[in-house]
C-alpha cells in the first residue's frame, strides 16, 4: 500500500466511536464468528452417523470436511475481501452469514453424496466474506497497542463455535437424529444476520490509526504485489498453513477417533471435545492476546515467538491422547494441547493486519485464509483420511491414531518458519 493513499488525521479530531461502542461492535463480530466455526464444525461432529447412513469412506468424509469446503471458501474470498475493502463491509459480513446459515438449515435435507458436497460448498461460499471483513473492522476501531487483545478476544469465537456444535450437535443428534440438528442448528443464523445489519455501524477506513484514506485503492495486482513484498507475510503464511495442516486434521478427526479407538457415543464425545476444543481453545486464545501484548513491549519478535513455545510444549500432550489406553485420561489431556494451539491466533492476526495499508486489511485477510484454509481445512483432513484408509488393512479401527501421529511431523516445519518470521518482523511492521 502506498503511503501517499494516506494522510495523517488530526489527533484533536472528536471520536467517532466511544469505547464502549467499540467493544459492543467486537462482542456482534465474535458472535458472528461463532457461527461460523458453529456451522462449520457440526458436520465435523454428525460425521459418524453421516458415514454410517450414507455409506461413505473416510477419504469421502475428508473430502466433505475439508477440499470441497476450503476451495471454494478460498477461491471466492479473495473478490468478496477485494470489494469489502472498497465498499461496506458490515453489509457483506451480513449478507455472508445469512447465506452460510441457510445452506447449513438445508444440508439436513440432503439425500446422497453428492448433495451433501453441494451443500458443504454453498457453506463455504457464504463463510468467505465473513472473516476478512470483521478483521478490517477490528482493525479500524482497534489502534495497534490494543489490537493483539482485540483479536485474541475475537478469535475466542472459534472456540465458542466449536463448544456449541460439539454439545449441541452431540445432544440434538441424540434426541432427533442428524438431519434434525442441521436443519435446527441454521436457523439463529439467519436471525442474527438482521439483527448485525441495523446493529453495527461501518467505521471509516484507517480510523484507528490516525489516517484518512485520500486515493483509489491499488489494483488487484499491485496489491499482490505489495502483500508479497513483506517476507513477514510470506513466513507467517507458510507458517500458518501447515499449523493449520496439523490442527484440522486433529480436529475433524479427533471425533471419530473417540468414537472408533475409545468405542465413546456422539453424545460423549460431544461433551468431552465441547470442554477441550471449545473451553480449552478459548481460554488460549483469550489469554494469548493479553500475554503476547504485554512480551511485545521487551520485544516484537514474541509475536512469532509465541507460536514456536506453543507447538513445542503441545507435542507430548498429543501424543498422549492419542496412545494412551484410557479414555478419560486421554479426553481430559487433550484439554492442554487446544489451550496451547490457540494461544498465538491473536498475534499472528496482529502482524496479518499490521505489516499492510489500510485499504489492504480485507484483502491481506483474504490471501491469509486463502493459503491457510486450501492447506489446512482443505488438505489436512484429506490427508489424514486417507492415510487412514491405506493403513487400516494393518491396524483396522486404529488407522486413525497412527495417521493422526505421521502428520504431527509437520508441526517441524512450523516452527522454523515461525522463526523466520520473527527475523524480519520488527522493520516491517514500523514500515
Amino acid at each position: 500500500m502506498s503511503k501517499q493513499n494516506e494522510i495523517p488525521n488530526s489527533k484533536n479530531s472528536p471520536a467517532l466511536f466511544s469505547e464502549r461502542y467499540k467493544w459492543y461492535v467486537l462482542m456482534m463480530l465474535t458472535i458472528v464468528g461463532a457461527l461460523s466455526f458453529f456451522d462449520r464444525q457440526l458436520v465435523v461432529i454428525l460425521q459418524e452417523p453421516i458415514k454410517n447412513e450414507l455409506g461413505l469412506s473416510d477419504t469421502q468424509l475428508g473430502l466433505m470436511t475439508g477440499l470441497a469446503f476450503a476451495i471454494f471458501y478460498c477461491l471466492v474470498g479473495i473478490p468478496i475481501a477485494r470489494y469489502a475493502d472498497r465498499n461496506n463491509r458490515r453489509n457483506v459480513i451480513s449478507v455472508s452469514l445469512a447465506i452460510w446459515s441457510f445452506m447449513t438449515a438445508i444440508t439436513g435435507l440432503v439425500g446422497n453424496y453428492t448433495q451433501m458436497l453441494l451443500a458443504r460448498i454453498g457453506v463455504g461460499i457464504g463463510e468467505a466474506g465473513g472473516t476478512p471483513s470483521s478483521q478490517a473492522i477490528i482493525s479500524d476501531y482497534f489502534p495497534k497497542e490494543k489490537r493483539a487483545t482485540a483479536f485474541a478476544i475475537y478469535a475466542t469465537s472459534i472456540y465458542i463455535g466449536l463448544f456449541l456444535g460439539f454439545s449441541m450437535g452431540g445432544i440434538l443428534e441424540a434426541t432427533f437424529g442428524w438431519r434434525q440438528a442441521f436443519m435446527l442448528l441454521g436457523v439463529p443464523g439467519i436471525i442474527f444476520s438482521i439483527i448485525f445489519l441495523f446493529a453495527v455501524k461501518e467505521p471509516p477506513r484507517g480510523y484507528a490509526d490516525g489516517v484518512v484514506v485520500t486515493k483509489a485503492q491499488p489494483d488487484f495486482k499491485r496489491s499482490i504485489q505489495l502483500l508479497f513484498s513483506k517476507k513477514t507475510y510470506k513466513y507467517i503464511l507458510a507458517a500458518s498453513a501447515l499449523h493449520s495442516f496439523v490442527g484440522y486434521g486433529f480436529a475433524n478427526w479427533i471425533p471419530s477417533f473417540f468414537i472408533r479407538v475409545h468405542e465413546m457415543t456422539v453424545l460423549e464425545v460431544g461433551f468431552w471435545l465441547a470442554i477441550s476444543i471449545g473451553i480449552g481453545g478459548g481460554i488460549g486464545a483469550f489469554s494469548g492476546g493479553f500475554i503476547v501484548d504485554r512480551l511485545v513491549k521487551r520485544d516484537q519478535r514474541w509475536y512469532m515467538w509465541i507460536g514456536i513455545v506453543s507447538i513445542i510444549l503441545t507435542i507430548p500432550f498429543s501424543f498422549y491422547t492419542l496412545f494412551t489406553a484410557n479414555k478419560i485420561g486421554a479426553a481430559m489431556c487433550y484439554f492442554i494441547p487446544n489451550v496451547l494451539f490457540s494461544l498465538n491466533m491473536g498475534a499472528i492476526l496482529t502482524v496479518t493486519q499490521g505489516v499492510v495499508g489500510v485499504q489492504q486489511r480485507a484483502l491481506s485477510s483474504a490471501v491469509y485464509y486463502f493459503v491457510l484454509n486450501l492447506v489446512g481445512m482443505g488438505l489436512g483432513p484429506l490427508v489424514v483420511g486417507m492415510l487412514s484408509d491405506y493403513l487400516t488393512p494393518t491396524y483396522g479401527q486404529f488407522s486413525l491414531r497412527y495417521a493422526l501421529f505421521m502428520v504431527s511431523v509437520v508441526y517441524m516445519i512450523c516452527i522454523y518458519f515461525y522463526w523466520k518470521a520473527g527475523e524480519h518482523l520488527v522493520e516491517e511492521m514500523e514500515t
